[in-house]
């Protein structure tokens, strides 16, 4: 539909919208006090939690990264879309009917349908899919199911589905429901040959979503013998929605067990989630159609808070074969993604969580999980053991590999802890210092077997980077000497009510850092403090009205860091008075420097600058008073 949406709208949206439940789908978040939340940042690795929400302002924070700004900047950054989809997204989630009026349209609008339209359409196709399940053609795919241990009960807890083995079947159903070819096609529930046709038919269908619990795609088994396609299992392909580097199977029922755990058990497919989750194991996920990989341990370390205050674990589960050994040295190349500590739990008999279950009840599953042992040490001793420890040569190979593998560890801290774990697993002369030494000596062939610096023979060292032109030094921020400033700005950002008229007597020059004016500045040019008290999108706009990066940077970190305690009205009078405080001994040293300067013989202006110098000193004192005092 063309046209702006009202203002007033935009506003309703904003004011009822809650900033913390919204990020609260893609990021765990602890009570940092003040009023502000904490978590990792989505946006960028890190390993302690600098991501900051204040939800009494609506505003988010990532003290790392710079990123900031209110609920739509978020869900635009973090999802990619406009502000025009943002602020529709967030209108359906608090039930507030869009109004437009005549003009241009509020933002130009990607390619391609809305993304809240194919949301719709999978959770559309992910119903109709479900009610297929129960019927006559489904036989085969509910036999699959009763086979594994799940019943219907289990099958409506995760959404499962049939599809249909009719070609057009969904895709009738979606265009009867108002959706077009382009949406279908756009959401990956439809394909294009010579007409659309669905593209999972007689399969079935896992429902996979994202953390908010909305359906982004399928994961498709194959159940009939006569499938053209043989692939045993097919996923949605890459969409708006779905990204299968991004994507875990279980999180949107695992998250806030994971969360309130700080634990992650990562299987291998569909049906070991449910077997795991059904066992009592509620922190199971699985990557969707790819290996287990770096987005991955992203999404995972949000949901954990995986930083060293909050240290939890990561538990794989592999099967015993070749392909489970291989699956695990990839993911102890990727051990280093995170600050918990890594497990593997594996079954002496190979079998996976759902076998397991199916043989042994939901006891044996939960034993499994308890019975995990560190990632490193199953990695090693799968090296070890392909040798022969009763000959000399054979332990001197086992420790070469394994000195290889340690080589290769970014966390220096953690390689003489293995080299004692390979030390012991070998035994005989093989000591630590050895280890070490052999370690060492891998480190330095580098992967290729050459220096791990990796110069080129004869060849000429590089050339140094292209140096960018120097900026004028800005000083930091958080400096001590701002402190006065930073904290009456953060009282004026977050609570404009409280601090109200005590702001009268400040002015520009009353902050000496550059980006702290320039943010007094647009607080100024916004109407002050009043303007504040009842906009709620009264911090967007001074943000948007930024013309300097590091200003609007600055207003984000500001209006979510917490103040150093509740703004009562002694503590508001303290910074407020302090900060002209400190004005006005900057205005008597000022004084003071040019009498000195000036020839006492200069009776008039030595005079004139005597008395300015005693008024300035009065009105210190006087604002000394008014701190102790309390009043303002």
């Amino acid at each position: 539909m063309a046209g702006r949406i009202r203002e007033e709208d935009i506003a309703a949206v904003r004011e009822k919208v809650r900033i913390d439940e919204v990020i609260g789908d893609y990021v765990t978040l602890r009570n940092a006090g003040g009023g502000s939340l904490k978590g990792l940042c989505p946006f960028h690795d890190e390993k302690s939690p600098s991501f900051n929400v204040n939800p009494a302002r609506g505003f988010f924070h990532c003290f790392g990264c710079q990123k900031g700004g209110d609920v739509l900047t978020f869900l635009m950054d973090i999802d990619g879309l406009s502000f025009t989809e943002a602020i529709e997204r967030l209108a359906d989630k608090v039930g507030i009917q869009l109004r437009r009026e005549d003009g241009d349209a509020f933002d130009q609008r990607p390619k391609g349908p809305p993304r809240q339209r194919l949301v719709e359409a999978n959770r559309v196709a992910q119903e109709f899919y479900a009610e297929q399940l129960s019927g006559p053609d489904a036989q085969a795919a509910r036999t699959f199911l009763q086979e594994r241990g799940f019943d219907q009960a289990a099958a409506e807890q995760f959404g499962l589905g049939f599809a249909p083995r009719e070609g057009e079947a969904l895709w009738r159903h979606l265009r009867g429901r108002g959706f077009s070819q382009d949406e279908a096609v756009a959401a990956g529930a439809v394909a294009i040959g010579r007409s659309a046709y669905d593209r999972f038919r007689g399969r079935l269908l896992w429902p996979i979503r994202d953390p908010s619990g909305a359906t982004i795609g399928f994961g498709a088994r194959r159940i009939f013998e006569d499938d053209k396609i043989e692939a045993k299992y097919l996923n949605t392909p890459e969409t708006t929605l779905y990204k299968k580097s991004q994507v875990l199977y279980g999180i949107d029922l695992a998250r806030t067990s994971i969360g309130k755990a700080s634990q992650a058990v990562v299987v291998e497919g569909y049906t070991d989630v449910m077997a795991c989750h059904l066992a009592g194991i509620t922190t199971a996920v699985a990557s969707c159609g790819t290996a287990f990989g770096d987005d991955h341990a992203r999404v995972l370390r949000r949901f954990m808070l995986d930083h060293d205050e909050f240290r939890g674990e990561v538990i794989f589960t592999f099967d015993g074969d070749a392909a489970g050994q291989n699956a695990a040295l990839k993911a102890f190349d990727g051990d280093q993604r995170f600050v918990s500590q890594t497990y593997v739990a594996v079954q002496p008999e190979g079998l996976d969580p759902c076998d397991l279950r199916v043989r042994d009840g939901d006891a044996a599953v939960r034993d499994l999980v308890a019975r995990r042992q560190p990632l490193y040490r199953f990695v090693l001793g799968n090296i070890i053991g392909k040798y022969d420890l009763d000959r000399a040569d054979g332990r001197v190979d086992a420790m070469r590999e394994s000195a290889r593998l340690v080589a290769s560890v970014r966390d220096q801290s953690k390689v003489t802890a293995f080299a004692q774990e390979i030390s012991k697993m070998i035994g005989a002369e093989i000591d630590t210092n050895v280890v070490l030494a052999e370690v060492q000596r891998a480190a330095r062939r580098g992967p290729g077997g050459q220096g791990s610096r990796g110069h080129d023979r004869g060849g000429a060292a590089p050339a140094p980077p292209e140096q960018a032109p120097r900026r004028p030094a800005v000083p930091d921020l958080r400096d001590p000497r701002f402190e006065v400033e930073r904290e009456t700005l953060k009282l004026v950002l977050q609570h404009p009510l409280a601090i109200g008229r005590t702001t009268a007597d400040i002015g520009p020059n009353d902050f000496t850092h550059p980006t702290y004016r320039g943010v007094w500045e647009l607080v100024a040019a916004a109407g002050g403090t009043a303007a504040g008290t009842a906009d709620p999108g009264w911090i967007p706009k001074l943000r948007d009205a930024a013309t300097d990066p590091a200003v609007s940077s600055v207003i984000s970190a500001l209006a979510v860091e917490p103040l150093m305690k509740e703004p009562d009205a002694a503590y508001v009078t303290l910074y407020v008075v302090r900060l002209l405080e400190l004005t006005a001994l900057r205005r008597i040293a000022a004084v003071k420097g040019r009498m000195q300067r000036t020839n006492p013989e200069q009776v008039d202006a030595y005079r004139q600058m005597f008395g300015e110098l005693a008024a300035l000193e009065q009105y210190r004192r006087n604002l000394r008073d008014r701190i102790v005092g309390g009043v303002v």
